[in-house]
């Protein structure tokens, strides 16, 4: 079981945020990943600068047969075709994608000068993919700090919490 978070807060030549987001599961689908969970859209202020455009985002979970470093080129082949670029760290994008869970593992590794680390070390903070993935699997465990994931919802601040909004867009 494999699970992805997906965000956007720039619109790209395809179209809108939710536009990104939508193209960027169809494309997933093309490199022989099953989506199998797809939850709502999140709104957020962007994060660290909340002067930035807001993010969209949604939590899938997958299944495929690719290997870890396939996986890795899909996603970031993904971001690219969807305008993607890498520039400044944690700049506004047109898509981005990260790998939240793979199968309950938990690694550090290097694909083409980008370094990874499964499950993402600042995921326990991140509203915007705990409330989407609490929509789409209620009992994940998160791999390395074996904390539910409403354990995880309730360590939030009451303003995380008070500032993501589910919305119904498809």
């Amino acid at each position: 079981m494999f699970f992805l978070g997906l965000g956007s807060n720039l619109s790209s030549s395809f179209g809108d945020r939710f536009e990104n987001l939508n193209l960027a599961v169809s494309y997933l689908e093309t490199y022989y990943i099953k989506i199998n969970k797809r939850s709502n859209f999140y709104e957020t202020p962007s994060y660290p600068d909340i002067k930035n455009p807001k993010f969209i985002n949604l939590v899938v979970e997958v299944s495929t047969n690719l290997s870890l470093e396939d996986l890795v080129s899909a996603l970031i082949f993904v971001e690219e075709k969807l305008e993607r670029k890498r520039i400044k760290k944690n700049e506004p994008r047109t898509c981005d994608i990260d790998i939240i869970d793979y199968n309950g593992k938990v690694m550090d590794f290097t694909y083409k000068n980008l370094i990874f680390k499964v499950p993402h070390e600042k995921l326990i903070y991140r509203n915007f993919v705990l409330f989407p993935l609490q929509e789409i699997a209620p009992k994940w465990i998160h791999p390395e700090t074996k904390d539910s994931i409403d354990v995880l919802i309730n360590k939030l601040s009451n303003e995380d919490k008070k500032s993501i909004l589910k919305i119904k867009k498809s």
